[in-house]
């Protein structure tokens, strides 16, 4: 019932359209002229209706399709695969049959049929001037039709590119919207995905890896941090159970640097989780290891010569001490 009321509207322009070409030539007496206009009426809204019809079955056979996928689940990389797919061949095919329909449309006239004929002539001249000025139109146009193939991004994969962090939102033929995570929006052309580097922490599953890195005085325990860091781990949801390291990866003259890494089962979590363990390692050093935090040490030395001996020193004969 629910997809019945989308065709209401083209059936009615349908059975206009047929009492218009029919009443034209019998029961509505119309002169040549107005006969003339109300069959051309009726052929247009013939090819409206029917235009309206076929892009109205191609949305409902793509929702019918769709719907034994999940697409709101963490575990959704097919569903991502499929509807990115989709929605760009579903915006391919609406904007062929829309340029189908206004030729067709437009070849009803005589006279704009006189026009191609006389322009079909020049059509290798003016296929190489339109070429050359939409040289970059059809170009991302084609890499929107290639990402739909080949699928570098997808649907909510989660991207970083130009130094922002987000969501792929929308794909179109021409245009990529990312939403970055405090909300804004980077439009991207969708020939930069296919021509710049980028990175995709989706690309092949949601899970991913977190670091914290941490700077500490040499004197820190090591196996101190790592037990703590267990069990943090082992205390919240956000871990997936997977991962869970500390190792030393740099020393410097004044401290040292600890990465702790651990495993989510998707990005925001990995977010949550990578500060939720900074805080609480800071906070196990501070009450635990307060003399192990980032100091400076300066040591001095005192050269004893003959110039900086004290008076007192100096009267001592020798021996005495």
């Amino acid at each position: 019932m629910k997809y019945i009321k989308r065709f209401i509207t083209p059936a009615i322009l349908f059975i206009a359209a047929l009492v218009i070409k029919s009443g034209a030539d019998t029961f509505l007496n119309f002169n040549e002229n107005t006969a003339y206009l109300a069959q051309k009426l009726g052929s247009i809204l013939l090819i409206i209706c029917v235009t309206w019809g076929m892009i109205g079955i191609l949305k409902i056979t793509k929702k019918q399709y769709l719907q034994k996928y999940d697409f709101s689940s963490e575990n959704n990389l097919d569903a991502r695969k499929l509807y990115t797919q989709f929605n760009i061949l579903e915006k391919i095919i609406i904007f062929i049959i829309v340029i189908v329909a206004i030729a067709i449309t437009l070849m009803l006239f005589d006279e704009v049929r006189k026009i191609g004929i006389s322009l079909f002539a020049s059509a290798g001249v003016a296929g190489l001037i339109l070429g050359l000025a939409a040289q970059k139109a059809i170009a991302t146009i084609l890499a929107g039709l290639q990402i739909a193939i080949s699928q570098p991004i997808r649907l909510d994969d989660v991207l970083v590119v130009e130094g922002e962090w987000g969501w792929v939102e929308e794909i179109s033929l021409t245009f990529v919207v990312v939403r970055i995570w405090d909300k804004r929006r980077l439009v991207l052309p969708t020939t930069y995905f296919i021509e710049k580097p980028f990175q995709n922490w989706t690309r092949t599953s949601a899970d991913i890896l977190g670091t914290v890195f941490i700077y500490t005085d040499y004197s820190i325990s090591f196996e101190a941090l790592r037990k703590e860091q267990t069990r943090l781990l082992k205390s919240t949801d956000l871990w997936d159970g997977n991962v869970d390291v500390l190792q030393v990866t740099d020393c410097k003259e004044n401290y040292i640097e600890i990465r702790s890494l651990m495993s989510a089962r998707n990005s925001p979590v990995a977010w949550d989780l990578r500060v939720f363990i900074r805080e609480k390692l800071i906070e196990f050093i501070q009450k635990n290891y307060p003399e192990s935090l980032p100091r400076t040490r300066i040591e001095i030395k005192d050269t004893i010569s003959a110039n900086n001996i004290p008076h007192d020193r100096m009267a001592l004969k020798p021996g005495e001490a």
